[in-house]
């Protein structure tokens, strides 16, 4: 059966069990206006940004490019265009902290979406799987309530707010190319490989998403963005193509974190 574009199965039963697990060592993705309450709350903020090489414009026929143009900015690393997909995300280890002793949520009426979404899936071209989830066996079954029937969620309100995020998630685009170049964010990992991670002061990340939702970024101004991997073979494609990229062991002293899917391959 097919959901929103994807694969899932027939039918899907989950109940939360309030196991927390789902609540621990978290880069939880947020809007532009939910990171900012997050980080007046006193939380902590990073942006994690990919890199998708885009040297020819693809046919709108093509949905997953249309998907991901919609949450990416356009820029230029070197001679090869790219677009830069930025995720907000609230980055804690541990325990949420907005989770309580008793695994109920500290702030249940205000949580962000995607938590209110969980375990479906915002992306539309990732599957539903519930071995992909953090929740325990017993939290599905055919005991369980019905999330997923005949390939369709269930819940009105959760396919609401599912709509919601992507809707966020291409509205903030400008806004994140913005608080971009006021935190000096130029790199970006190659998507699919990995992310570049910026972090900032608190007072810093509350400043530049205060101004980022008012103002639109002057193209004049686009950075020019570096390309990184930790794969010399996508280094050496990405040059011969005129791209501005560098290995992860040869960035020296930077400003920002990698976090790569694969084992270095230098």
């Amino acid at each position: 059966m097919v959901y929103n574009g994807i694969s899932v199965a027939m039918t899907v039963h989950f109940s939360c069990t309030m196991c927390g697990k789902c609540c621990h060592d978290l880069r939880l993705p947020l809007s532009i206006d939910e990171a900012l309450v997050w980080s007046e709350r006193g939380g902590d903020v990073q942006l994690f940004c990919e890199g998708i090489p885009w040297p020819v414009e693809p046919p709108e026929t093509d949905l997953l490019a249309a998907h991901k143009r919609g949450r990416s900015f356009p820029v230029m690393s070197g001679e090869l265009p790219v677009r830069i997909a930025v995720t907000v995300v609230a980055s804690f280890s541990g325990a949420c902290p907005n989770l309580s002793e008793d695994m109920r949520c500290g702030a249940y009426e205000d949580r962000p979406r995607v938590c209110r979404i969980y375990p479906a899936e915002v992306n539309p071209f990732v599957e539903l799987v519930p071995s992909g989830k953090a929740c325990p066996p017993e939290a599905w079954g055919d005991d369980k309530l019905v999330l997923v029937e005949q390939g369709r969620l269930v819940d009105s309100e959760t396919d609401r707010l599912i709509r919601l995020c992507r809707e966020s998630d291409r509205n903030d685009a400008n806004a994140k190319e913005s608080l971009c170049f006021q935190l000096g964010a130029s790199a970006a990992a190659i998507a699919n490989e990995g992310f570049t991670v910026y972090s900032a002061s608190r007072d810093t990340i509350i400043s530049a998403l205060k101004k980022a939702r008012m103002e639109n970024p002057d193209r004049a101004d686009r950075l020019g963005w570096t390309l990184i991997s930790n794969r010399q073979s996508t280094v050496d494609t990405l040059v011969s193509v005129g791209a501005q990229s560098v290995s992860t062991a040869n960035t020296g002293a930077r400003e920002f974190d990698y976090i790569g899917f694969f084992a270095d391959a230098l």
